[in-house]
């Protein structure tokens, strides 16, 4: 099964490729580490140089994490000079200058030289020395390239899994490696078509808040603005996304208690207006009703915002059926409950005389009509809602007033 990037149901590289010798390498790890990275990348042809620990070793392979093909097949030599003996083209790496006069190239040129080679069917041999000390003098007098990288000058020395790891690397993107996968296209890049009325509906909303100011910025502006998402090259589905996020915004968050276009002092103050002047309209006058209710509800207070939210989540009032804003005749509720044909009403700290009569006039009218009118104190909700909620429930569970059924 796959796992971490392994996977045993897919077919294994092979081909014709170099030979690494690693000369008197120091551990087991090391070995197996290097023989992971090139595994990783399509060679397979390992050869040991007296390495210290002796061979096999256990260590190198649990430190291979499943490149057993490469150490199975690992040959050990008594002396560079015999491993590298059946080879046309001999590459050294070190991070030293050996004073040698060789030609002297980077990972990436020795993968282009070896290419030729090795399609041809040369043996080619790429050398590493001992982890501490790196290749002999008489080591790289026998290779006809030295390889190196260009590395920190002050900080040259790589692990050797991680030599074998960069040159396995630029050989494997030479010969053919391809990345293993990619991110599947699930949208295809939008039309112009879709764009264009993207940006017309993005336009139109900017244009109603006045974001094209001054007027004579405005062509650079909207050509600036629509620049930033063409940029992008959006799908299909991230325009969808964005008019989503426009449309949202535009017409502000619906959710109960969720705020909306006024803040708080503004809310309150809306609603004091609204008791000053009547507060809603006559029963066939549906329309701007629900209207203004639509308002209410999209511009808590927060005193109502924070009474709502525990009360959606206080199972005791789960079946009471409990809505905000909703139009009943011509009044527009704080909170009713048809169920229980109750009115619940938030009174402001600094209700005006207005807004108090108004509200005994609801209070009557709904008391008519055979609804429990109930009114809570803003200031005692913002205090402890729990208390007021428990308040609540025990109007609702207790007897209802005379002359009343529910």
């Amino acid at each position: 099964m796959p796992g971490a990037g392994t996977d045993k149901t897919k077919d294994w590289v092979e081909g014709p490729a170099p030979v690494v010798v690693l000369v008197s390498p120091q551990m087991g790890e090391n070995i197996g580490a290097a023989a992971r990275a090139m595994a990783n990348f399509g060679l397979g042809r390992l050869r040991l140089v007296t390495p210290v620990q002796g061979w096999p070793n256990e260590k190198a392979r649990v430190m291979a994490a499943g490149a057993d093909r490469v150490l199975d097949n690992a040959q050990v030599f008594d002396s560079v000079e015999a491993a590298i003996a059946d080879c046309r083209l001999v590459l050294a790496t070190t991070a030293r200058a050996h004073d040698q006069a060789k030609p002297v190239v980077g990972p990436a040129e020795a993968a282009a030289l070896m290419g030729p080679r090795v399609a041809g069917g040369d043996n080619v041999a790429i050398l590493f020395g001992p982890e501490r000390s790196g290749l002999e003098n008489s080591h790289v007098a026998l290779a006809d390239y030295i390889v190196t990288l260009p590395v920190n000058p002050a900080f040259a020395s790589l692990n050797l899994a991680q030599a074998v790891l960069i040159v396995a690397y630029e050989w494997f993107k030479t010969s053919g490696g391809k990345l293993p996968f990619n991110t599947a296209e699930k949208s295809p890049p939008a039309s112009k078509q879709q764009l264009a009325a993207f940006f017309a509906a993005l336009e139109g909303e900017l244009e109603k808040v006045e974001f094209f100011r001054p007027p004579q910025k405005r062509d650079t502006m909207r050509i600036n603005l629509r620049n930033i998402f063409i940029r992008q090259q959006p799908s299909e589905q991230d325009v969808r996304t964005l008019h989503g996020v426009i449309n949202a915004i535009a017409e502000g968050r619906k959710g109960p208690a969720q705020g909306g276009i006024l803040d708080g002092a503004e809310a309150e103050l809306l609603r004091t207006l609204l008791a000053e002047h009547g507060g809603g309209a006559e029963a066939d006058e549906g329309s701007p009703v629900r209207g203004l209710a639509r308002l209410l509800r999209r511009n808590p207070t927060p005193a109502e915002r924070a009474f709502w939210k525990a009360l959606v989540a206080d199972r005791r009032f789960a079946d009471c059926g409990f809505k905000r804003q909703v139009p009943v005749g011509k009044h527009i509720p704080d909170f009713v409950s048809f169920p229980l044909r109750m009115v619940v009403e938030m009174q402001q700290p600094d209700e005006s005389g207005e807004g108090a009569k108004a509200r005994g006039e609801r209070n009557a009218w709904f008391t008519e009509r055979g609804y429990r009118f109930v009114t809570l104190q803003a200031a005692d909700v913002e205090k402890d809602v729990g208390k007021v909620l428990d308040q609540l429930s025990s109007v609702i569970t207790g007897p209802p007033p005379s002359g009343e059924s529910r």
